[in-house]
């Protein structure tokens, strides 16, 4: 008797260690651990953040702590920088790194420090040091070349820094915005080059955002890189229009109804 006592116990045992794996495995493959609700509809996180190319383009995509990039061996500038920036990330202390270094995880040419100095260009950051005060190692991350491009310095401390602190107040506001950037090139070889590693200065930037507030709601801004500071409402373009610039498409994995709504307009009241 002793002796089936005991194989009853052992095999109640087993049966609970299977139903903890299967309702473990279960757990894992249908609940997300992040989702944007809309209509009903879900977006697992941030997958929705990485665009595609209309156009062949040279790419090579990487994911660092706080942004991704698809860097571009050819121009030695980032196509594309994307990120998603909560309020809580915006309230980070982490205090700004200084070195600006290559990205380590850049397969052939890419630009160095040198390539900038006394260049009269400054080092523009895509996914800005202030937006990544959250991590230490974020911040070190952001410093990489693979996320800086040649910038005007009036315009990079001037109308893209109020366009930067403006997403910043966004992300407070609505708890967290979706962010895509990238500087213009709308001629072949830009404005020119600059450094030994002959960096290709662009044409302008762009930035695009995207929140849900009862809804998707989208915005793009243009900046010519030359110096100039006009109201922040002349800067503000459709994404459709961004997309024509840049021939990427942003935000593809929205629902197509949602995604022709939020991009081929925008409400400037939203925003300001």
């Amino acid at each position: 008797m002793a002796r089936k006592r005991k194989k009853s116990r052992t095999g109640k045992r087993l049966l609970k260690i299977i139903l903890c794996i299967a309702i473990a495995l279960i757990a894992t493959q249908w609940l997300p651990t992040k989702t944007i609700a809309m209509n009903g509809e879900s977006c697992y996180g941030n997958d929705i953040l990485i665009p595609r190319f209309t156009q062949p383009t040279k790419s090579q995509v990487i994911e660092h702590t706080g942004y991704t990039v698809s860097y571009n061996e050819q121009r030695r500038n980032p196509n594309w920088v994307a990120y998603e920036l909560t309020g809580k990330e915006v309230a980070g202390e982490e205090p700004r790194a200084s070195k600006f270094i290559p990205d380590p995880l850049v397969i052939g040419n890419q630009a160095t420090d040198d390539d900038y100095r006394r260049s009269g260009w400054d080092r523009g950051h895509l996914a800005p040091a202030a937006d990544m005060k959250w991590s230490e190692q974020a911040m070190d991350e952001s410093f990489y070349l693979s996320n800086i491009s040649p910038q005007n310095n009036n315009l990079n401390r001037g109308v893209w820094k109020s366009i930067e602190e403006l997403t910043r107040e966004i992300a407070t506001r609505y708890e967290n915005v979706f962010v895509v950037t990238g500087p213009v090139f709308t001629s072949e070889k830009g404005l020119g080059s600059i450094g030994e590693n002959r960096v290709l200065i662009p044409n302008g930037f762009y930035k695009v955002l995207l929140i849900n507030d009862n809804g998707y709601k989208g915005i793009g801004f243009y900046c010519e890189n030359v110096a100039g500071k006009k109201k922040l409402a002349t800067y503000a373009r459709s994404i459709d229009e961004i997309e024509e610039l840049t021939d990427i498409d942003f935000f593809h994995k929205l629902p197509d109804e949602i995604e022709d709504f939020v991009e081929s307009g925008y409400d400037w009241s939203v925003w300001n």
